[in-house]
């Protein structure tokens, strides 16, 4: 039902509303400039190899990325007019996309551990336990969530704003969501480092395992990119308890949440497609090398067969 009112009380919320608005159009224009800016790397390493299961996880993350992107920016811009129905949908739809985009970069991160730890069939086995129940917790408790939330229609001095109430325990709900991801997060980080830390102690002693040495290089810098984003999305949500952001629609607030939100579209849509990439641009490099190593010692053979051939005429 849409409500009308002309209550002064209401205006910091009108204020708020174009504040939110600019993040949501800062952060859906970066995504898709940083899809832009990679599409050429995507056709060549993506479209052009063959497919697999790191193909058919690349690709729904990145469009699911500019998919997320469109629905925020309409679901924060005020002049899109929307029922009571479809406004709590569209609050809803972000929020269960971005529950989908983590299932399929936990698979991501739960393929790459288990290439780094040699395809261990414990380690696999422990990943995957160990991600299904945190996954399996936050989606019982996002639904409890999203099941108490109701969104209303307004009109408040002539602008629209749709409204959404939140339960008494919002906070701790959205905290426990929070601390059950940063566990898979820190999980994932200290058993990659391990590994790594493990693997470059026995290259100090092998100096003919250099591709193997790079390539965890690799691995740990897209890792580390990811996780560090991950961090920053936890200062923010844990910056969330101070009173000084208590006013849910002071500038301060605003702005500081319009970070929050950048930095964790950032760590699911840009870093995230990037663990995949970089690992097949390295290893597009490894191929383009080897091919020009082939091409050079062909032709110095053939170079090598004529001279000889020259010299016994």
């Amino acid at each position: 039902m849409t409500v009308l009112l002309n209550d002064p009380s209401r205006w910091p919320s009108i204020n708020a509303s174009p504040i939110a608005s600019y993040f949501a159009v800062a952060v859906s224009v970066g995504v898709m400039y940083d899809w832009a800016l990679a599409f050429g790397q995507e056709v060549e390493l993506i479209w052009r190899q063959r497919w697999s299961l790191m193909t058919f996880l690349y690709l729904s993350v990145r469009y699911a990325g500019i998919g997320f992107a469109v629905v925020y920016l309409l679901g924060n811009f005020p002049t899109t007019l929307m029922k009571d129905a479809v406004s709590t949908i569209m609050y809803d739809v972000p929020d269960w996309m971005s529950e989908v985009v983590n299932v399929i970069l936990g698979v991501i991160m739960i393929t790459r551990l288990h290439a780094m730890y040699q395809r261990s069939r414990k380690m696999l086995i422990f990943l995957i336990i160990s991600f299904l129940a945190i996954r399996i917790a936050n989606v019982v408790i996002g639904a409890i969530f999203m099941m108490q939330i109701s969104g209303e229609e307004f009109f408040l001095s002539g602008t629209y704003q749709c409204m959404f109430g939140y339960p008494g325990d919002a906070l701790i709900l959205a905290s426990i969501i929070w601390i059950l991801g940063t566990v898979w997060e820190v999980l994932a980080l200290l058993l990659a480092v391990w590994i790594a830390v493990k693997h470059f102690r026995e290259l100090r002693r092998c100096s003919t395992s250099d591709i193997i040495g790079d390539c965890f290089t690799v691995l740990m810098k897209t890792h580390v990119s990811y996780f560090a984003s991950f961090l920053a999305i936890s200062c923010f949500k844990f910056g969330l308890f101070s009173p000084m952001l208590s006013d849910m629609y002071s500038l301060d607030t605003q702005i500081y949440l319009g970070l929050a939100q950048i930095s964790q579209l950032v760590q699911m849509f840009v870093l995230g497609p990037r663990l995949i990439l970089g690992i097949r641009e390295y290893h597009a490099m490894l191929v383009d090398n080897s091919d020009k190593v082939i091409t050079m010692a062909s032709m110095a053979f053939q170079e090598h067969v004529h001279v000889s051939t020259s010299s016994s005429v």
